[in-house]
């Protein structure tokens, strides 16, 4: 079984896997004296998969690359592509182990360096770090990256949170975009659009039977996300920095979860960005540079 880190204070308890990608492998709420899970919880059979855990991290980019080519600055690479769609999805850090540099009952802080994994998929050399904190109603992400080559380096990052639905108590979303990818194959080929009724979360409403995998943008504030879970009566507000300037929100089939995705860079921005196509999100890190954001879960009773 891999490694688990327990976080927990009067509001919150986490549980943080360093080995599986500094992955999230559950996230519960005190309500009347009992945890309530929040974020999808993960069997300790599946701790060793970050795409089974509460949340994993995706960098040095979001979501999928077309094909897995990475074109910038008149160059082509082939990333190793994931056999299902033929894509480079979701970065290279998930899978891999992290350093655990400091801890507390509240606080944790990993980093990762590309150099120490010979096979890192990507072609540029680079550090990252992240924490998670619990300060009082608060659980705060902390993800940063820096430049480590002697080149420029495109980049992204962003988390990979799956949230609880039940039946019995179906939570109300509110995400407050006012625009949207139209996507081809989940992926952005286009600036931005309107948002559509099916993903229209500007009010809170129910996430609905119909699937979605929908890219939204244009945040109205700094919220990034609200879920409230009536008959429990918790609930959690998600803010993001204004550097996580795409929300995707998917409903994996079959499955009673949603996932609220604050991302830097668009499904596919990476082409978005070599086309000069706006809304791309695409990081350009200049050698020894750094970029930092921060996602904060806040806890409602």
């Amino acid at each position: 079984m891999a490694d688990l880190v327990t976080l927990q204070n009067a509001y919150w308890q986490v549980g943080i896997l360093p080995g599986t990608g500094a992955s999230i492998a559950f996230g519960r709420v005190l309500k009347d004296g009992v945890w309530i899970d929040v974020m999808r919880p993960t069997s300790e059979a599946d701790y060793g998969s970050s795409g089974k855990c509460a949340s994993f991290i995706m960098l040095p980019w979001c979501n999928r690359i077309k094909d897995g080519l990475l074109r910038f600055d008149g160059q082509t690479w082939q990333l190793q592509i994931t056999k299902d769609d033929g894509t480079a999805r979701h970065g290279d850090v998930r899978g891999r182990a992290w350093k655990v540099d400091s801890q507390s009952s509240e606080h944790i802080d990993l980093s990762l360096r590309s150099a120490d994994y010979p096979d890192m998929n990507w072609p540029f050399a680079f550090e990252a770090e992240a924490s998670y904190v619990l300060d009082g109603a608060d659980f705060i992400w902390t993800l940063g990256l820096k430049n480590v080559d002697s080149h420029p380096m495109p980049a992204g990052f962003g988390h990979h949170p799956y949230f609880v639905r039940q039946s019995s108590d179906e939570p109300l979303l509110t995400v407050p975009c006012e625009t949207q990818f139209e996507l081809v194959n989940y992926m952005a080929a286009a600036k931005p659009v309107p948002v559509q009724p099916l993903v229209d979360f500007r009010q809170p409403r129910l996430v609905g039977p119909e699937p979605i995998n929908h890219l939204l943008s244009g945040r109205t504030s700094a919220v990034a996300g609200h879920m409230r879970y009536p008959a429990a009566g918790v609930g959690f507000t998600m803010t993001a920095d204004p550097l996580f300037e795409h929300v995707l929100v998917y409903t994996p089939p079959g499955e009673p979860s949603v996932a609220v995705e604050p991302m830097t860079n668009a499904s596919d921005g990476f082409n978005l960005y070599a086309e000069g196509i706006p809304g791309h999100g695409v990081l350009v890190l200049q050698p020894g540079e750094s970029r930092s954001g921060v996602v904060r879960l806040t806890a409602e009773g």
